[in-house]
């Protein structure tokens, strides 16, 4: 039964505050049937930027609510296409830009639930976060002007939980899509962020494309890029000294977690990404080892980030893989001495 109209949602919006015993009351309208419609989830985001005071009650069932439409009531269930994710975005940014953290969260939500979703969303998450570092400001950063260029811990930290997210229900690399975004932030950052959370983590990641397109089947992503208690600071380290010390801080068995296929199993993983893209509306890509030789050389500089990466595939065995780690370094042109 839908709420749009009704003397509840009238109240609601036209008193601008949302309170413990409205939630109670939208939980039985919008769940008697046993699922929400479109023009309900609708009624919710109408509801939400009418209202400027919110009870927390009414944050935890907006998030769960349209999660639960989006992933589990709109085609194809379970999973998000770039139709439901455009709709999704449309919502919940004003200009293309987050409004709240409750729609941060929303957004985490849906693609954490969702067995797949678009690049589109895990884009536009992403680059919330790196417009929030390069600007210092705005929603992500809770109302606080922090050092404009600078990618602090809890930036990382949030960046980790939206990858995390996009891991969807198997074990699936790091996408190139958002590798692209890390490298933005990576170049947009390079002079001005000194934080070994953000070099681990950028490393983890965008090796994890190349050991994927290498032939390896990726771990899952909260084991590949959990964060280590390795190393608090660089310090002056060099790259190699730096690449070093993650090795002995128990960063050595990283490549370890990767296991390589044999034809067969690199063929049906190719299948899965083929049906999956057919799903959610998108294109397959490839190339990955010439893809990331660009990105390395796409600003003409070798930031720190990118020298540790360089070190540490350059560290990795070969072991027969289809396209060579060590590769990307000779692609792009560029050695790094430890």
């Amino acid at each position: 039964m839908s709420v749009t109209g009704s003397l509840l949602f009238d109240e609601i919006c036209q008193r601008g505050s949302v309170h413990e015993v409205d939630v109670a009351k939208l939980r039985t309208q919008f769940y008697e049937d046993g699922r929400i419609a479109a023009n309900e989830a609708d009624a919710l985001f109408e509801i939400n930027h009418a209202c400027r005071v919110q009870d927390p009650a009414w944050q935890e069932f907006f998030i769960e609510a349209i999660a639960g439409f989006i992933v589990g009531h709109a085609e194809p269930r379970g999973y998000i296409n770039v139709d439901n994710a455009d709709w999704l975005i449309e919502r919940i940014a004003q200009d293309g830009v987050l409004e709240t953290h409750t729609e941060l969260e929303i957004l985490i939500c849906v693609i954490d639930k969702a067995r797949w979703s678009p690049e589109s969303l895990v884009r536009f998450a992403l680059n919330s976060v790196k417009d929030a570092v390069i600007s210092g400001k705005g929603t992500l950063r809770n109302g606080q002007a922090l050092k404009a260029g600078e990618v602090t811990d809890a930036d990382v930290e949030l960046i980790r939980r939206i990858i995390f997210a996009y891991g969807g229900d198997g074990n699936v690399a790091v996408t190139r899509a958002e590798a692209e975004i890390l490298f933005e932030i990576n170049d947009a950052t390079a002079e001005t962020t000194d934080n070994a959370a953000w070099t681990e983590l950028f490393v983890k990641a965008v090796s994890g494309v190349v050991m994927a397109a290498s032939g390896y089947r990726a771990p899952p992503r909260a084991e590949a890029l959990r964060r280590e208690q390795w190393l608090e600071s660089r310090g002056d380290l060099s790259p190699g000294n730096f690449m070093q010390a993650m090795y002995d801080g128990g960063f050595s068995g990283f490549a370890g977690l990767f296991t390589k296929q044999n034809d067969e199993e690199q063929q049906l993983e190719r299948l899965e990404i083929e049906r999956r893209a057919i799903i959610t509306n998108e294109e397959v890509t490839g190339d990955e080892a010439n893809w990331l030789a660009a990105q390395i050389n796409r600003d003409g500089e070798l930031s720190f980030n990118e020298s540790c990466l360089l070190v540490h595939l350059d560290r990795v065995p070969s072991g027969g893989v289809t396209v060579p780690v060590r590769s990307v370094a000779t692609l792009s042109g560029r050695s790094v001495s430890g």
